[in-house]
């Protein structure tokens, strides 16, 4: 059962609860009809709380003799932990995987086992296989994982894509903005290959090989495409050639690209240029040349949310000030500042750490021999506290051009959600073949943690999609013989008040379309 809203021709809403009986929903109840928002919610809320009461079964007296207690108990003795099976992850992320159109790719279950551990129990496959085993009651071997993987990105990568890209142009409608960034992703192991380099890490793990992995996503976060690089690749270059690869593969008619400042540079924007891109990349505000910099400063943006513009070329300079930047820029200088002090008070610095790299911009070398502090330098960089600048060559407004940009923070976020959430490192493989399974597997499940985050957010904006995933975990099943016909039987154990509320937000979106 689960309930649905539905629009009278008054324009009231009716809040019922529905039985789904074949492929035809039958009314169970009317809870009643409102056109006040807060009643409605009190009504969809009373209605979660009397589905349990409905689904209640009659008890039935199957054992009406003196012995029925202890066949009851002997019934319930005989039962095993290998009887309860964990049914939530099915019930829920396996139909997200089905609706979204993934298991059109590949007739393999084992994909779907593959990307739902990745999202309720990420880690090794072994941890998969350990997963399945205790929670699934299913056998299966490491080897047959790691041939599965030999040949699955090879043949299917292309396909995830597309489907990932439809699906995210359902929401959307039309692409009209590209965000792309690049991080980075560490291996345990010491050794370095033809992939796995050792670069600059933004995990902080310098002396670990890496990958770099570029991802390219809609608004709100919803994927596009992927790519993966040697790990001691400069950023900037993985740019242009993932953009002209997708705009290719799914003849987008020419977004808007924005990028951080780490893809910044002279040949990026002539190739976006001579490729007829519209773009908002973040800049480097402190490395533009003195005469450029003279008109930011002449600008004197102090004042909160305070926007400007300089005249580039052919492209503009958005500048916009806010109080709450300067504060944390003033709080870092400072801190970086005192890291510094307590450094040379040590005697911990030397020559060689002299370099523009971070705070060290403010050491220098005193009568060639003593490393001390430029307090001028240091001073003079509060100067631009506060400020925060965007190149572009669109017509948008510049008040526009930085709420496009802000939106960046989706990508950055899932970066994090695929690090965190979904722990797609440290990377546990090392044959190249199974390292791009190993993304392309993380990829999918991005794609249906924010479908689950979407669907969510659309009926209950106080669930988060961290404690929707922890409640699916505890979803359970019960396998059973019935002891009066012997059959094999198995029923969904009774559902909590936010178990139920999810299903039935699954069922309303998905069910119906089954």
């Amino acid at each position: 059962m689960f309930i649905r809203k539905k629009r009278n021709a008054s324009g009231s809403i009716s809040v019922q609860i529905i039985e789904k009986i074949g492929r035809n929903n039958k009314v169970v109840q009317t809870i009643g009809s409102s056109k006040d928002e807060i009643e409605i919610e009190l009504l969809y809320e009373e209605g979660l709380k009397l589905i349990p009461q409905l689904t209640k079964q009659p008890i039935l007296n199957l054992f009406p003799n003196d012995n029925s207690e202890n066949i009851i108990d002997t019934f319930v003795k005989n039962l095993s932990t290998n009887s309860i099976v964990c049914i939530g992850p099915e019930l829920i992320i396996a139909r997200l995987f089905d609706y979204i159109g993934f298991s059109k790719i590949i007739d393999d279950e084992l994909l779907k086992h593959l990307v739902v551990t990745r999202l309720i129990n990420p880690g090794s496959k072994l941890k998969v296989i350990e997963y399945l085993k205790r929670y699934r009651n299913i056998d299966i071997d490491i080897m047959k994982i790691y041939r599965f993987m030999d040949k699955f990105n090879v043949v299917y990568k292309e396909e995830i894509e597309q489907v990932a890209f439809e699906h995210t142009k359902k929401i959307l409608g039309e692409i009209t903005v590209l965000f792309y960034d690049v991080t980075t992703l560490y291996f345990e192991s010491e050794d370095e290959d033809d992939l796995r380099r050792i670069g600059f890490s933004k995990d902080g793990k310098f002396q670990s090989p890496q990958i770099m992995l570029g991802l390219l996503v809609g608004e709100k976060g919803y994927p596009i495409g992927y790519d993966i690089y040697e790990g001691n690749s400069y950023e900037g270059n993985t740019f242009i050639p993932i953009l002209q690869k997708f705009e290719k593969k799914f003849n987008l008619e020419k977004p808007i690209v924005i990028a951080d400042s780490g893809l910044l540079s002279k040949n990026n924007i002539e190739q976006l240029k001579t490729h007829n891109y519209k773009y908002i990349l973040g800049a480097r505000i402190k490395n533009e040349n003195h005469i450029t910099k003279s008109k930011i400063l002449s600008l004197n943006l102090d004042v909160n949310n305070a926007i400007a513009t300089v005249a580039k070329g052919d492209d503009t300079l958005v500048l916009s000030y806010t109080d709450k930047r300067a504060k944390k820029d003033k709080y870092n200088r400072e801190k970086g500042l005192k890291r510094l002090e307590k450094k040379i008070k040590s005697g911990r610095l030397t020559k060689d750490q002299i370099n523009s790299r971070g705070y060290n911009k403010y050491l220098h070398l005193k009568n060639e021999i003593e490393v001390v502090i430029d307090y001028d330098k240091f001073n003079e960089d509060a100067l631009w506290d506060g400020l925060k600048g965007y190149i572009t060559n669109t017509t948008l407004s510049p008040s526009e051009v930085i709420e496009n940009y802000s939106n960046l923070w989706h990508i950055e976020r899932a970066f994090r959600i695929s690090k965190t959430d979904l722990k797609i490192r440290p990377i546990h493989h090392y044959l190249r073949h199974r390292i791009e399974a190993h993304i392309s597997i993380s990829f999918i499940a991005y794609t249906v943690y924010k479908e689950l985050e979407r669907i969510i957010k659309l009926h209950d904006k106080n669930l988060s999609v961290q404690i929707a995933l922890e409640e699916i975990k505890t979803i359970y099943g019960l396998e059973y013989i019935n002891p009066l016909t012997h059959k094999k039987k198995f029923e969904v154990l009774q559902l909590n008040e936010i178990q139920l509320k999810i299903q039935n937000i699954i069922d309303i979106h998905i069910g119906c379309l089954e």
